[in-house]
């Protein structure tokens, strides 16, 4: 069921809210193979029954009533572990919760767990974990994509019917294309990240991965709002279930034309002709766009979140809060040794790279010509945006690879995320959908094999369009957005 069927029968007492997420505990505890979740929830039970007795008041309560969801271990939730995948922060226990999170529960959502990641959102497999490799729902042997590889993964594995996660560069459309669910990320400032562990603050942004354009519009109508406690906080009306009403006849799609072909596997391009042809009897017009600079974002990717992620991990120093050891050396051998053991080789690698970048007589070579770059890639998206409405790539290259395939190659890992990063980098919403599968040929089969996604990219403060694209989708090809890895 999606969540709001699960949540229209919980209301209407054909099934208690307790019932539900006892049954979600138990998935959760018996997916223990696939390594998602990294803390269970002691209360779940409890909020449930505090719902169930609402109901039988005949109290209003909200529209996710009794729902139960997963939460990326790098969002605060007060009284709880809040890891970030990383043995820095093994033992912190949140003080608050965060406002997404916050706006989750508060329409009754019941988070049953936290749930597994690339150390700090650093990775695109979900195999930086300090806690163990995530592995794919639909295949052990392959990753189920990164950093939200535990959203991705509880919901593709049928245990919860939304998770929340965090996309700095493709965190949720990667796992999303690897896993066969829908993935969004909103435009920056649209969901408060007060309460997010960061990793590169002017690229992060929490969104949602569902199986339902149904169960997504209500989440972003959830969690999307202006929130003071966030300096980049935007004032915007929230319109994602209005959306689902509309159609995309005359919808203008451009086809990012050096986003396919070369680099592709088959499966990918087949997914794509296959959504076109779709588009196409849907009544959209299809169109050619070109971004030049599409070539040069993942360079500039790097260039400006590993410096980012440089600052901000500083406040890792094993002094205040953080892990620390048993050191009796002085102060600096103390945050030497804490933060080698602490962090992972992946963060490690991240921060060298940003302390270089910003490193006296570099500065200017590296990051400041980034940041240059990033404004003329917004650019070149704000004039595509002049002739289309949407924009259509593919999402990942490929379907999901195999454990360890990448792990000590990591610029070929880092190539994972060459769809995704120009996005982040220009502040713009994005949705993964996904359209078939690739098959052990590496062929394109509409109903076997290994997922695969397709991107859409609407201007900055239309989220609300992807939501059309995608109920339209949805409709035309019967709801196969709600397969599920343990039933295929």
């Amino acid at each position: 069921m999606t969540a709001l069927e699960l949540a229209h029968r919980i209301k209407t007492r054909q099934v208690s809210a307790e019932e539900t997420i006892l049954q979600a505990l138990q998935d959760a505890k018996h997916s223990s193979d696939l390594n998602i979740f990294l803390h269970i929830s002691e209360t779940a039970i409890l909020e449930a029954r505090a719902i169930d007795v609402s109901i039988a008041k005949g109290e209003t309560v909200g529209a996710l009533a009794g729902v139960p969801v997963a939460l990326k271990d790098n969002l605060c939730v007060r009284g709880t572990r809040t890891t970030a995948g990383s043995k820095m922060l093994e033992d912190f226990v949140s003080p608050y919760t965060g406002t997404a999170v916050q706006k989750l529960l508060n329409a009754g959502a019941i988070s049953i767990g936290k749930v597994n990641l690339d150390e700090f959102g650093m990775g695109s497999s979900g195999e930086n974990s300090a806690f163990g490799a995530t592995k794919n729902p639909w295949d052990t042997s392959r990753v189920p994509g990164g950093s939200s590889s535990g959203s991705a993964a509880s919901v593709a594995a049928g245990i919860v019917p939304i998770a929340l996660g965090t996309d700095t560069g493709g965190s949720l459309r990667l796992p999303a294309a690897f896993t066969g669910t829908l993935g969004m990320k909103p435009t920056y400032g649209r969901v408060s990240r007060y309460g997010v562990v960061s990793y590169a603050s002017s690229l992060d942004q929490v969104g949602a991965i569902a199986r339902s354009s149904h169960d997504l519009a209500v989440t972003m109508q959830t969690i999307c709002g202006h929130d003071p406690k966030d300096a980049t906080s935007l004032e915007q009306e929230n319109t994602f279930t209005v959306a689902l009403e509309r159609d995309i006849r005359d919808l203008r799609v451009g086809i990012v034309k050096e986003a396919v072909g070369a680099g592709n596997s088959s499966g990918v391009l087949g997914a794509l002709e296959a959504v076109k042809t779709q588009l196409e009897q849907l009544g959209a017009t299809l169109t050619e766009i070109s971004l030049p600079s599409l070539e040069t974002c993942l360079a500039t990717y790097y260039l400006i979140a590993c410096p980012e992620a440089s600052s901000n991990l500083a406040r890792y120093d094993g002094m205040i809060y953080s892990h620390r050891g048993n050191f009796s050396g002085d102060i600096n051998e103390t945050m030497m040794k804490a933060r080698g053991e602490g962090f992972g080789a992946e963060v490690k690698r991240r921060i060298l790279m940003g302390t270089y970048a910003l490193s006296s007589g570099y500065y200017d070579a590296y990051y400041s010509k980034a940041l240059k770059a990033r404004t003329l890639i917004a650019r070149e998206f704000a004039k595509a945006f002049e002739n289309v409405d949407v924009l259509l790539m593919p999402t990942a290259p490929s379907a999901a690879f195999k454990i360890g395939e990448k792990s000590d190659d990591p610029v070929s890992m880092y190539l994972t995320d060459v769809d995704t990063v120009a996005v982040n980098l220009a502040g713009l919403p994005a949705i993964s959908v996904p359209f078939g599968f690739e098959d052990a040929r590496g062929a394109y089969n509409p109903s076997l094999g290994l997922p695969v996604g397709v991107q859409f990219i609407a201007p900055a403060l239309q989220d609300e369009r992807l939501i059309t694209v995608t109920h339209a989708l949805e409709r035309a090809t019967n709801a196969m957005f709600l397969k599920t890895a343990t039933s295929s």
